[in-house]
C-alpha cells in the first residue's frame, strides 16, 4: 500500500478550492516542449527494496573513483588527504544539526566556529575582512562582481580568458537580468593575456584567477595598479586555496575582493559537492558584502561572546537594503575547513603547499620530456598544462580503461567549443600522488603517444 495520506476526495476538494480541475494545471507555466510524457527506459514501475538496492549498487560501480588509482584530476576540484579527526569531529550532534544562529544565547558555538573561520580566511588572503562562507567559489565569484558594482557604481565587468569557465559561466548567470555589461577575454592558454588595455572608466572590477585554471602563476600588483588608476576594483579567484600556503597572498598585490574554493581543506571531492566559498575583502567595503558576518564582543559581565554582527539577505533586513539573497553559508564545510587548517597549523600548512608543488614540478619536468610534450606553463603551484601530439581527451579515456589511471582534464572538457585546445592536458598534482602514481603515468602516457 502506498503511503499517501490524503484520499482522492481529499485532493478534488483542495483543487477546488484554489480554482483548478487537475493537477496538471499547477503546472501550466512549464513548457509542454519539456514535459516526459512516456516512461524513462529501463526503469520498472516499481519494485521492492531491495531489488532497488541491488540496482543502485550496480549502477554506483560504474563510477570510478577518484581514490581508486593513479589520480591528476584538478581544474577546480582536488583532491587531498583529510585527517580522520575532521569527520570525526564535523559529525558530532552539535555541529551536524546546528542550526543558522539567529539566537546568540544558544549559538555560542556555531558563532565562534564561524568567527574563527573569517580570521583564518582573512590571514589566507590577506585581506582585512572575510564573510562566514557561501556556496562556492563559483557563486561567490559572481557575488563579487555584483559587489563591485555596488561599490562602484559602475556596471562594466571585465573576466580574464584564464577564469574557470564554470565560474564564467555562473557570473554570467548571476548577471543576466541585471544592468550589467560583462566583457570575456579570449581563452589564453599560454599566459599571455593582458587585460590593462581592456579597462576604462566605465569597468567596475577585472576578475582574474590565480593560479589561472591553465595553472600560470602571476604577480597581480601592476594589474591592480592598474585598475585602481581607473577606478575600478580588482577581484582575485583561487580555485585552490592550498596554493596560498607558498604564494603571496592577494591582498598583497593589491585585491580588492578575494574568492575562493575552499573544498581542498577538510572537503572531499565527493562528485562535485557540497563545496563552500570564500569571499574576503577590505574593511571599507564590509556593509556592501554578501552572506553572514559574525563578530566578537563582550556581554554584560565583560565574558566573550560572539554575534551575527551582518546579514545581508532579505530575510534579515529591508529588501532593498539587501546585498544578497545568498541564503546558506556552507556552515558544517566551513567547519571541516577549519578544523583541517588548524591541525595542519601555519607550519604544517606551509609544508603542505610546499609538498605540492614539489610533486607537481618532478612530474612536470619527467612529462615534459617525453617527445612531443610541450609544457606551457612556466610558473604554477600543483597543477599545470601540456600540449600533447595526440588528443589529450582520447589519451584520457584509454589510460581510465586500460591503465585505471585519470590522466588529468582535458581542456576540450572545458572549452568544448575550442577546437584548437583539443590537445591539451591540465594535469593536478597534490600530496595524496605517490612515487609510484607518478612512474605510472609518466609510463602509460609514454606508451600511449
Amino acid at each position: 500500500m502506498r503511503s499517501l495520506p490524503l484520499t482522492g476526495a481529499d485532493r478534488h476538494a483542495m483543487l477546488a478550492a484554489i480554482g483548478v480541475d487537475s493537477v496538471d494545471a499547477l503546472f501550466r507555466d512549464v513548457p509542454e516542449a519539456v514535459y516526459q510524457t512516456t516512461p524513462l527506459p529501463d526503469l520498472p514501475t516499481h519494485a521492492d527494496e531491495i531489488a532497488v538496492e541491488r540496482r543502485l549498487n550496480v549502477l554506483a560501480a560504474r563510477n570510478r573513483p577518484a581514490g581508486a588509482g593513479p589520480c591528476f584530476l584538478g581544474a577546480g576540484a582536488y583532491r587531498h588527504h583529510l585527517p580522520a579527526a575532521v569527520d570525526a569531529l564535523i559529525q558530532r550532534g552539535e555541529f551536524m544539526t546546528a542550526y543558522t544562529p539567529y539566537q546568540p544565547e544558544i549559538s555560542q558555538g556555531t558563532l565562534q566556529a564561524m568567527f574563527e573561520f573569517q580570521t583564518q580566511v582573512a590571514l589566507l588572503t590577506g585581506m582585512e575582512v572575510a564573510n562566514a562562507s557561501l556556496y562556492d567559489g563559483a557563486s561567490a565569484c559572481a557575488e563579487a562582481v555584483l559587489m563591485a558594482g555596488r561599490v562602484t557604481r559602475r556596471r562594466r565587468v571585465v573576466l580574464s580568458g584564464s577564469l574557470h569557465p564554470h565560474w564564467r559561466e555562473t557570473v554570467l548567470t548571476a548577471t543576466r537580468f541585471r544592468d550589467v555589461e560583462v566583457v570575456a577575454a579570449p581563452v589564453d592558454p599560454w599566459g599571455h593575456e593582458s587585460l590593462t588595455a581592456r579597462l576604462d572608466r566605465d569597468t567596475a572590477c577585472v576578475v582574474v584567477q590565480n593560479p589561472d585554471v591553465f595553472g600560470h602563476v602571476r604577480d597581480l600588483t601592476p594589474l591592480a595598479e592598474a585598475c585602481h588608476a581607473q577606478g575600478a576594483l580588482l577581484v582575485v579567484a583561487v580555485s585552490e586555496v592550498v596554493s596560498l600556503g607558498l604564494l603571496p597572498p592577494p591582498g598583497e598585490m593589491g585585491a580588492d575582493i578575494v574568492v575562493g574554493e575552499g573544498q581542498s581543506l577538510g572537503n572531499p571531492l565527493s562528485f562535485g559537492g557540497p563545496y563552500l566559498g570564500l569571499f574576503a575583502t577590505r574593511e571599507a567595503f564590509v556593509r556592501q558584502m554578501p552572506g553572514r558576518l559574525a563578530g566578537a564582543t563582550v556581554d554584560a559581565e565583560g565574558r566573550r561572546g560572539f554575534v551575527l554582527t551582518l546579514a545581508t539577505r532579505e530575510q534579515h533586513i529591508r529588501r532593498e537594503k539587501a546585498t544578497s539573497n545568498i541564503c546558506t553559508n556552507s556552515a558544517l564545510c566551513a567547519l571541516a575547513f577549519s578544523i583541517h587548517l588548524t591541525l595542519l597549523g601555519e607550519g604544517g600548512f606551509r609544508h603542505l603547499a610546499a609538498l605540492n608543488h614539489a610533486r607537481a614540478v618532478t612530474l612536470a619536468d619527467r612529462l615534459a620530456a617525453l617527445p612531443g610534450v610541450e609544457l606551457l606553463t612556466p610558473a604554477f603551484f600543483n597543477e599545470f598544462t601540456l600540449r600533447l601530439p595526440k588528443r589529450a581527451d582520447r589519451l584520457v579515456k584509454r589510460l581510465a580503461a586500460r591503465c585505471n589511471i585519470l590522466a588529468g582534464v582535458p581542456a576540450a572538457r572545458l572549452w568544448p567549443e575550442h577546437d584548437e585546445l583539443g590537445h591539451l592536458l591540465l594535469v593536478a598534482v597534490t600530496e595524496t600522488n605517490t612515487d609510484e602514481d607518478l612512474d605510472a603515468v609518466c609510463r602509460a602516457i609514454e606508451g600511449s603517444l
